[in-house]
């Protein structure tokens, strides 16, 4: 393979990447899907979980003297390490935008923005429940834990958490998860755990920082915003290591019940945009009007239109899928 052509497939993979991280932006569209359809699924998969402590204690050869460098090499290889860091730089370059936009979006049109994620959320759910069997009592149980759970948390005991460090932590280690389930974004989840607004401010609020301590020619401070993405994504990169083989294992082991749970959790959380919804019309002593809910429903459409989009391709992804650029 010439250099050319493998720039340009690196390039792909990148682009792969961006896609990913625009879906894990907002919440309901996951970026296992779009990994799906892009065809790098199982690739992701094989390289997330070939991620260890003893591997990544092997990378040290590429910058420790008196390491073994081609010990590190070999690692690196086995964990398809350039595959993550092309595909991660996509991922974090399309969540450091979109989520700027989602931002801007949530204090100019909070109506038409989380009524659009309430159909991303709903639609995301009925594409999944065609995988869930209810044929059992564990699975039945493992439904109802779901929806109960993610209805209360997404409720006002979802803001009851505070955005404390522990909090912030934690949020990071379970978000993560996510990567390895198709149905289900990071940002479905920070929203179940009332951060999800909290964490696209903070991280704008941490570029805005960087970017003028950079262009004023100055080191960066550890700002207030600096030090919660830092722990978030702390709790993220403890979460590779935990979090997303708990999933994997429980989906291998226990797939039917796991999908019942994870489902079930999706339509619990359709009470979060609502409630988002129903918090900003109080601040501003104003109710659920007939033009509201229009409004509301109108995006909820579009939303679920894009999801089901995505869905169809995803399934035309699979068939086609290589597995690889």
């Amino acid at each position: 393979m010439d250099r050319r052509t493998a720039a340009v497939g690196w390039l792909i993979i990148y682009a792969k990447g961006v896609c990913m991280g625009t879906a894990d932006a907002v919440p309901g569209v996951s970026g296992g899907t779009i990994a799906l359809i892009t065809g790098i699924y199982e690739r992701l998969i094989g390289a997330i979980t070939a991620v260890s402590p003893g591997r990544l204690r092997s990378l040290l050869g590429f910058v420790v003297p008196g390491e073994d460098r081609h010990e590190a090499w070999r690692v690196a290889a086995e964990m398809d390490l350039a595959f993550l860091v092309v595909l991660g730089t996509g991922v974090v370059t399309a969540i450091i935008t979109v989520t700027r936009l989602v931002d801007t979006a949530i204090e100019v049109v909070p109506v038409l923005t989380f009524g659009f994620f309430f159909g991303l959320i709903a639609a995301s759910a009925v594409v999944l429940w065609d995988d869930v069997h209810l044929d059992t009592r564990g699975r039945v149980a493992a439904a109802i834990a779901g929806f109960v759970f993610a209805f209360v948390v997404s409720g006002q005991a979802g803001a009851a958490l505070g955005h404390q460090t522990v909090v912030v932590f934690f949020a990071g280690l379970i978000a993560v998860s996510a990567l390895v389930l198709p149905g289900i974004s990071g940002s479905l989840i920070l929203i179940l755990l009332g951060q999800y607004e909290f964490m696209i401010g903070t991280l704008r609020e941490t570029v805005d920082d960087l970017l003028a301590a950079v262009l004023g020619g100055s080191v960066p401070g550890l700002t207030p915003s600096v030090v919660t993405v830092v722990t978030f994504v702390s709790g993220a990169v403890v979460g590779l290591f935990t979090t997303s083989h708990v999933v994997q294992w429980a989906l291998s082991r226990r797939r039917e019940a796991t999908l019942a749970f994870l489902v079930s959790l999706i339509v619990g959380a359709l009470r979060a945009p609502v409630a988002d919804v129903s918090r900003r019309l109080a601040e501003a002593n104003q109710g659920w009007t007939p033009e509201v809910v229009g409004s509301f429903l109108a995006a909820a459409v579009v939303g679920g239109a894009v999801v089901l989009v995505l869905e169809r391709g995803s399934s035309l992804g699979d068939v086609g899928s290589t597995g690889s650029v």
